[in-house]
């Protein structure tokens, strides 16, 4: 079973985001009150707790949030899943996969604080097709359309 291990905002994109112990998404919003909200393809990110763990066993102090990811997951291949893919949040939020990975034109200062980054290879991003509060231990799950 897949499951969120943290959820994270952050008030300005390229840093850290911060956990929190719940987070509203809005629908074709995001995630209310964080910085990569809006009218966009990008609006929520995911990374996968399994990629976290590939830095810190490259030996860096990192964990969930620090790739500036909104929703970060356990039991799930995220760089797998095709774009258009839906995926369940909780009992009420659809999140829509738009984007796998993405191209780091600049090393932002995630890189320069945790020493690599893992999103632009392993992280996704998606829009929000229906909101509702998601919190740490919920479920995820694909739905088969």
């Amino acid at each position: 079973m897949a499951t969120i291990v943290a959820v994270s905002v952050s008030v300005e994109k390229g840093m850290r985001k911060t956990n929190v112990s719940e987070a509203t998404l809005q629908t074709e919003h995001g995630i209310v009150g964080d910085a990569h909200a809006g009218k966009w393809h990008r609006q929520v990110s995911l990374l996968a707790q399994e990629s976290i763990k590939k830095m810190q066993d490259k030996g860096l102090t990192v964990d969930a949030g620090d790739f500036a990811e909104n929703i970060t997951t356990e039991g799930i291949d995220l760089p797998v899943l095709p774009i258009g893919t839906k995926i369940r949040v909780g009992s009420d939020v659809l999140l829509e996969v738009t984007q796998i990975g993405k191209v780091c034109h600049d090393r932002c200062a995630i890189y320069y604080q945790a020493g690599d980054c893992v999103m632009p290879k392993e992280g996704i991003f998606t829009r929000v097709l229906a909101g509702g509060t998601v919190y740490p231990h919920d479920e995820i799950t694909i739905v088969i359309s």
